[in-house]
């Protein structure tokens, strides 16, 4: 499991490509038959990809964590990007289709990854955050999730936003999770931007066409960076930064938040005047 400290902003400001993308860019999540994951300091949040083809695979603890198992004092939540699989959860087998959702709450202990068709096999991509109590294991589907339609044609920014583990949805500790969908014709995320300075961030960019990018932009509303994406790979936001994109073609991302609370709207807009 790779680790990425917190940094401080005025840290940042000095930072050239390739620093700017060792402290906050991932690639390479989804490995056939390898578990990716990533540990930030911000808020303790782990992201990371579990990609099952041949075999199953069973998600470990970490000599970070300091735990006899993964879940001892956390929660995940997990979305499916790939083809059809499966996750066991003590014991208890739960099938996923393409952006189906499963959250998996403190205390369960043994977590099984599989792929119905190793032609087609799953891609789970997984949020996880410290949590102090334990929530039921829940399924959900897209037409479970609650939608919120945002953007306009004009503006070039048209999405429909998924919300699965929040306040009025699956229950959680601390976690936030869901995925945005931008419609044909549609390049920007998150626009105008905003900040939160009571939770951190993690992007998950997926069904980018081959050949495109997205360039997703961070840093202090007058300190702005920006950080080259392609398809399947993450982008850290910590709490004092923006957090926007726009891809060369519509694509998917997968957002998840932890820290102080689960409200979605607890933000802070950036006009557009002041970004700089």
């Amino acid at each position: 499991m790779q680790i990425k400290y917190a940094i401080h902003p005025e840290d940042v400001k000095s930072y050239e490509t390739p620093r700017l993308r060792k402290e906050f860019h991932s690639a390479n999540l989804m490995v056939e038959d390898s578990i990716n994951l990533i540990y930030t300091h911000y808020d303790r949040f782990i992201y990371g990809g579990i990609c099952p083809r041949n075999k199953k695979l069973v998600l470990p603890t970490y000599d970070e964590l300091k735990s006899a198992y993964f879940l001892e004092r956390r929660e995940l939540g997990i979305i499916n990007i790939g083809g059809k699989g499966k996750i066991t959860v003590d014991g208890e087998a739960f099938e996923l289709n393409n952006l189906d959702v499963l959250y998996a709450g403190q205390g369960k202990k043994e977590l099984i990854f599989e792929s119905a068709d190793p032609d087609n096999p799953a891609k789970f991509y997984l949020n996880s955050s410290p949590a102090h109590k334990a929530y039921p294991t829940v399924k959900a589907t897209k037409h479970d999730a609650n939608m919120v339609e945002l953007g306009s044609p004009e503006s070039c920014n048209e999405r429909v936003i998924f919300q699965f583990i929040h306040e009025a949805g699956i229950q959680s500790c601390q976690l936030v999770m869901g995925y945005t969908e931008l419609k044909t014709g549609s390049i920007w995320n998150t626009f105008p931007p905003h900040t939160h300075d009571r939770r951190m961030e993690v992007y998950f960019y997926f069904d980018l066409p081959e050949g495109q990018a997205v360039m997703h932009f961070m840093g202090q509303p007058q300190e702005t960076r920006h950080i080259a994406i392609k398809n399947e790979e993450a982008v850290v936001s910590p709490p004092w930064s923006i957090h926007a994109g726009a891809g060369t073609a519509s694509y998917k991302f997968v957002w998840g938040m932890a820290g102080e609370n689960k409200a979605f709207t607890d933000m802070d807009g950036v006009a557009l005047t002041e970004i700089l």
